[in-house]
């Protein structure tokens, strides 16, 4: 039986082998980090979410040791039976105070949190309203539902609203949006989201695993952004990003829809516990940002250094509030050919395309952190304007003033005929 699948299978990969679409994956043989080893050669890290600049943290590293050392490596169990240490509630409070929320619950990663909300709190008479570019787990987590499925265009508050005033019949009804959509870095625009949840009596959840420390003031995520503290019911996140760049995931939120996910949440309830070691790792995260705002400062100063210097060279960059600047190319096989040639200049960014991204959307996503340096940042730009200059992405100084002038021209002809 398996030679018909293994015939079918080689076929499928030939094909998406042949446009351009195959993925592999480098092999890092270092610690996660700004500088890493990769394949035998040591390159600047460009493509991570490690936004603060922590998953190597000495800091971080010793707590994680600590943990091991007074409470284990493993739980070997679920929570409800006997895995649930003082470190756990430790950790679900430091959360729940992160995000001024009643409490929060922790999961095996974020993916089973999105995956593991929506089907104890909404049956076939409710209704979850989803952004377009949400993230595959939320996704996911909808499909594993029996409510009525809603999609809005991202971030268009008036099919947002059309969406609300369609599903007004339905008990319950939940706007879900991710914070910082993961492929372009913009932000969903909570207090309007908040303002129509309270117009139409809907509920708000919101996936914090891009924004939780990096967006607002002070990184507390996007409540703190666009100050809408008590009006999102709902929050989702990891602890796999800003906060340390290990694993697992959480919700805060209500006390109610937590303690009722504590009942009914199916990830919840048949996962192991999330080890001690990763549990008292995260715990030092918090303390370290309860301490100083130093690195959400630093990551803010490196985006817009980038970002500013990566326009001015000539680069189609999308508008970020986020840590992730997104460089567009549109072509799958130029993205990979564009990484390729950046990994050569010793700079570790990887080209997305579909299907991780529409078709004709291919693009490299640079993702900074705290840890970059000017000079490690002035080291990736030149490299992409390089890289840019060869593959003909974009034009020298004096080819690009000649272009524009060129286009200036035409304009004011085109002006001149019309009269």
């Amino acid at each position: 039986m398996y030679g018909k699948i293994k015939d079918h299978l080689t076929a499928e990969l030939q094909s998406i082998k042949k446009a351009g679409l195959y993925k592999t994956e480098r092999i890092i043989t270092s610690p996660q980090s700004v500088e890493i080893e990769v394949e035998g050669k040591t390159a600047l890290n460009f493509c991570a979410n490690n936004y603060l600049g922590l998953s190597n943290s000495n800091r971080v590293i010793s707590a994680a040791k600590r943990a091991m050392d007074t409470h284990g490596f493993g739980m070997s169990s679920v929570r409800f039976i006997c895995g649930t240490q003082d470190l756990h509630k430790s950790l679900e409070t430091a959360v729940s105070k992160w995000f001024k929320t009643d409490d929060a619950i922790l999961y095996a990663a974020c993916f089973d949190a999105n995956g593991g909300v929506f089907e104890p709190l909404f049956s076939e008479n409710d209704a979850i309203i989803s952004d377009v570019l949400n993230h595959a787990s939320i996704i996911d987590g909808i499909r594993l539902c029996r409510a009525q499925r809603y999609r809005y265009a991202n971030a268009d508050m008036n099919d947002l609203e059309t969406k609300l005033k369609e599903t007004q019949a339905y008990r319950f009804r939940i706007i879900v949006t991710d914070g910082v959509f993961s492929m372009d870095g913009n932000l969903a625009p909570m207090d309007k989201i908040c303002q129509l949840a309270e117009k139409y009596d809907a509920l708000v959840m919101v996936d914090e695993c891009h924004s939780a420390g990096v967006v607002g003031k002070t990184g507390r995520g996007v409540s703190e952004f666009f100050d809408v503290y008590g009006k999102i019911d709902i929050y989702t996140g990891t602890f796999g990003k800003a906060f340390g760049g290990g694993i697992g995931g959480f919700i805060a939120g209500r006390r109610e829809i937590i303690d009722w996910l504590r009942q009914r949440s199916r990830p919840y309830l048949f996962s192991n516990s999330i080890p001690p070691a990763v549990v008292g790792a995260s715990l030092e995260v918090f303390e370290i940002l309860a301490e100083s705002d130093e690195l959400h400062t630093r990551l803010t100063k490196n985006v817009e250094y980038f970002r500013k210097k990566m326009i001015a060279a000539g680069f189609d960059v999308k508008p970020t509030q986020s840590a992730i600047c997104v460089v567009m190319l549109y072509d799958a096989k130029l993205s990979q050919d564009f990484a390729a040639q950046m990994f050569d200049e010793g700079i570790y960014v990887t080209g997305f395309y579909f299907p991780v991204v529409a078709q004709g959307q291919a693009r490299i996503r640079v993702q900074l952190s705290a840890a970059h340096n000017k000079m490690q940042i002035d080291k990736c730009i030149d490299a992409f304007v390089r890289t840019g200059k060869k593959l003909g992405v974009v034009k020298d100084a004096v080819e690009r003033d000649r272009l524009n002038g060129l286009q200036s021209q035409l304009s004011i002809n085109k002006i001149n005929d019309s009269h």
